[in-house]
């Protein structure tokens, strides 16, 4: 997925402000989804929840900048996956994250629905065996 970086988006350095690399990723997550013209979750019936975040900065965008954000499957288990997010600006890393989300149903942990993982195996941007 592409996101152009706003005024918005950027703190008094004229920079991208850090907590904006995690909403890119949070995007990204959710435009696949929409463009099956599905939700992500509904409420508080059921979706995936943030358990965990191990977040690396390792460059700055700028105003007017194209970032490419990039997701991968890394594990997943009955009720939940880690997925690798990245965020380049054109081959250069800027940032990367695992990001372990946890299928909940009313509140509480449930299996993953097979269509569900299928849905989220189409994520992976990298080929079989990758690693960063």
């Amino acid at each position: 997925m592409k996101i152009r970086v706003y005024y918005e988006d950027t703190d008094a350095g004229g920079i991208v402000y850090h907590t904006n690399y995690i909403k890119y990723c949070e995007r990204a997550r959710s435009e696949h989804f929409f463009s099956r013209g599905m939700m992500p979750g509904e409420g508080d019936r059921y979706g995936f929840v943030v358990r965990k975040i191990h977040a690396d900065f390792l460059g700055s965008a700028v105003l007017g900048d194209m970032l490419k954000i990039k997701t991968s499957i890394i594990d997943a288990k009955k009720s939940s996956i880690t997925l690798l997010q990245e965020v380049y600006k054109e081959e250069t890393k800027l940032f990367g994250m695992e990001v372990l989300l946890v299928y909940v149903e009313a509140g509480k942990p449930h299996r993953i629905p097979e269509y569900l993982l299928i849905i989220l195996q189409e994520l992976n941007d990298h080929p079989p065996g990758y690693s960063s």
